[in-house]
């Protein structure tokens, strides 16, 4: 599965699933081991997908439009 290309909602729900799964204690090791290659994959493709929409969100302000960041105190 090519994770770059799918939408963020579906990597994030075939994380979702993956976790599940994992979490069943289900899985035979070596797709246990697969499917956490794919779970990081994913993991990774939605923080890349994330970071590429904060860069295009902006913040009105009295003094026009701006970058968006993060208020201090708050997680990047």
């Amino acid at each position: 599965m090519s994770v770059d290309k799918n939408s963020f909602e579906n990597n994030i729900e075939r994380l979702q699933r993956i976790v599940e799964q994992l979490e069943s204690g289900e899985p035979a090791l070596e797709k246990g081991v697969d499917l956490y290659k794919e779970g990081m994959a994913l993991a990774a493709a939605c923080r890349k997908q994330l970071d590429k929409a904060r860069l295009t969100v902006n913040k009105v302000t009295p003094e026009g439009i701006v970058p968006f960041t993060p208020a201090d105190g708050e997680e990047n």
